[in-house]
């Protein structure tokens, strides 16, 4: 087999992903917090939505991950990111209908995202995916607990 060729594999993601996962979330500038998104947090959201994340495998390395659960109504997917060396390969693309594959089947009928308005490359590929913008909605939170956030101020 020639050395060159690369192997490219999408499976579930799983708690024993999650350092590489969260190194990708901190390269691509994810809006992280650090109860949400400890290891604690992403096990409870993997437990809670065991058949719905998945992450992207090249060569044995994650470059690739989306984290989609439900409330049982609708779907969200959070967290969506390929590494800077690997896009433009349709691995987004892939892991987004592989989510929504899996959502389907758990029988939810739509899906919602939150993506940083300067994110111009992310909202870009979310309505190459068929995602709309609503803008007679506002968005809002309450943290219930302190976190300290740790997300840059503006995603590229």
């Amino acid at each position: 087999m020639r050395e060159d060729i690369k192997l490219l594999d999408y499976r579930l993601m799983t708690i024993n992903d999650y350092e590489e996962v969260y190194d990708l979330w901190i390269k691509c500038g994810n809006g992280l917090n650090n109860k949400d998104d400890s290891r604690e947090g992403i096990e409870k959201y993997l437990k809670r939505n065991p058949s719905t994340s998945y992450v992207a495998v090249l060569d044995g390395n994650v470059v690739g991950c989306i984290l989609c659960g439900h409330d049982g109504r609708r779907g969200i997917i959070q967290h969506t990111c390929v590494s800077s060396d690997c896009r433009r390969m349709g691995i987004g693309k892939q892991l987004v209908d592989l989510a929504i594959d899996a959502l389907l089947r758990e029988g939810i009928n739509k899906v919602l995202l939150v993506a940083f308005k300067k994110n111009e490359g992310g909202n870009a590929f979310w309505e190459s995916q068929g995602f709309t913008l609503r803008e007679d909605l506002n968005y809002r939170n309450k943290a219930l607990v302190e976190m300290i956030r740790i997300d840059p101020e503006y995603v590229k």
